[in-house]
């Protein structure tokens, strides 16, 4: 426990975490390495580099297997986004698996971004799966903040933000 909150990072926790993305077209591989970077700065380390050229774009499918979370978990914290987190990170929570996506143009700055489900965001995203035993109680302690000792949250409560990306109103 650092600074009144248990630090997770996904490793030695039983989560697998994989990432990918597309890197197609005008896409650069250095902007999207250097996207990767800010959230995930181990994962950078397997990047291929192939830069487009006039008359050639690039065309490369990156995987990265099991790199540490915790950049892009103190991220969300930092950045006070953590129900949102929650929601967008358990939205396709199956059994122990769940996928969600992360805009690489939000990550380009540093800042995450959760694309709404099925809209393709400028600048591509990053596809990111979790599997794990316990993994529902595990993004609900990665997301947990002491605001939730007043107003608690969990997976799927009625505060879950709609399909839309719109907050859900409660009184």
């Amino acid at each position: 426990m650092v600074g009144g909150r248990l630090r997770l990072s996904g490793i030695g926790e039983g989560i697998s975490v994989n990432i990918s993305t597309r890197v197609s077209g005008a896409d650069s591989s250095e902007k999207v390495r250097q996207a990767l970077q800010h959230l995930f700065p181990e994962a950078v380390d397997e990047v291929p580099m192939q830069e487009p050229e006039f008359g050639k774009g690039t065309d490369a499918s990156w995987e990265f297997h099991n790199p540490p979370m915790t950049t892009f978990l103190g991220a969300l914290h930092d950045q006070r986004i953590l129900d949102t987190a929650l929601d967008a990170m358990s939205k396709n929570l199956r059994d122990d698996a769940t996928t969600f996506e992360l805009s690489r143009q939000a990550a380009f700055a540093g800042k995450v971004a959760f694309p709404i489900p099925g809209d393709s965001p400028l600048g591509g995203v990053f596809r990111i799966k979790l599997e794990g035993d316990g993994l529902a109680q595990w993004i609900e302690a990665a997301t947990w903040h002491p605001g939730r000792t007043q107003v608690p949250r969990t997976i799927n409560d009625e505060r879950t933000m709609d399909d839309d990306g719109e907050a859900s109103t409660w009184h």
